[in-house]
């Protein structure tokens, strides 16, 4: 029995994902769907594509070697397809396949895709929200034109291009009326001694931990939420602060309540937001222009 695509696309996300639990969630299948589809790979190539262990699967060398195959498998077929409605796209204004990150999608693309359409106006847009490495996935198996999404911790940089469209630096949070609002220089041993709200979308809680443990601060984690309202509650409500990209920061909670923000001395990160395609793919004319409609974005913002 000749293997399928869907086999591949399976042993491609088991083999990025590194869990059956993990590639189930991010493609909305069942575990047993996944396992039956490997094992099925197996049999047929006559290899073992990964090593069980209790605590879950392991690449072995066969499976890296299978995985660069898979890669330009689903790359080819994509390409193919893309190739017999090139004429079609072309007549009808085309069509984009979007993806973009929860915390990219309130903040950066809302302005990005009103130009685009004002660009682009016969173009369909076709968007879906995921998390990063969902979104890795997508593009590297050609079912995705670009992608917007934090860049800073992209995982596929072989197969993946990316474009920086904004950088934001990291910035304490604080309610009014707090002490550290008037400190002349606020340093992270400071925030160590508070409260922290921590922020859990696109790798941010990640980033800020790792941010702290560097400095040899150890945050005392008051409440972690996926919303960014919610934090900006909780921060003017006095129940703690929050580090994160300015590219998030407003003034003012939804209640009404102020939201201070200030820098923090030392050498903070950033958070690069960019532009994602796959390398090497012939993107489709509408991609081509969203991708120009950024950059010109970009550069205005840099004139500015």
């Amino acid at each position: 029995m000749a293997f399928t695509l869907r086999q591949l696309q399976y042993f491609i996300a088991v083999a990025e994902q590194g869990s059956v639990t993990r590639a189930a969630q991010n493609l909305s299948i069942s575990q047993s769907s996944i396992t039956e589809a490997v094992k099925e790979l197996e049999s047929d190539l006559g290899v073992e594509l990964f090593e069980r262990h209790p605590r879950g699967l392991h690449i072995t060398h066969n499976g890296h070697q299978f995985l660069r195959h898979a890669t330009k498998i689903l790359a080819g077929v994509s390409d193919a397809r893309r190739a017999f409605s090139q004429e079609r796209e072309e007549r009808t204004g085309g069509k984009l396949n979007l993806g973009v990150t929860s915390l990219v999608a309130g903040y950066v693309l809302s302005d990005l895709l009103a130009r685009y359409r004002r660009a682009c106006p016969g173009v369909e847009v076709s968007a879906i929200e995921d998390n990063g490495s969902y979104l890795e996935h997508l593009l590297v198996g050609g079912e995705l034109d670009v992608a917007v999404m934090v860049i800073s911790n992209l995982r596929d940089r072989m197969a993946l291009q990316a474009e920086i469209i904004e950088t934001s630096p990291y910035r304490l949070w604080l309610p009014l009326g707090h002490p550290l609002v008037s400190a002349d220089i606020i340093s992270v041993a400071d925030i160590a001694r508070e409260p922290l709200i921590m922020l859990t979308v696109d790798e941010i809680e990640e980033n800020t931990g790792k941010l702290l443990t560097a400095l040899g601060a150890r945050p005392h984690v008051a409440f972690r939420t996926r919303s960014v309202e919610a934090v900006r509650s909780l921060v003017a409500t006095g129940a703690g602060i929050a580090l994160l990209p300015d590219l998030v920061y407003r003034p003012w909670s939804l209640e009404g309540d102020r939201i201070e923000s200030r820098d923090v001395s030392g050498a903070l990160p950033v958070v690069q937001v960019g532009m994602v395609w796959r390398k090497g793919s012939g993107l489709p004319q509408s991609a081509k222009d969203f991708i120009g409609v950024a950059e010109a974005l970009r550069s205005g913002r840099a004139r500015q």
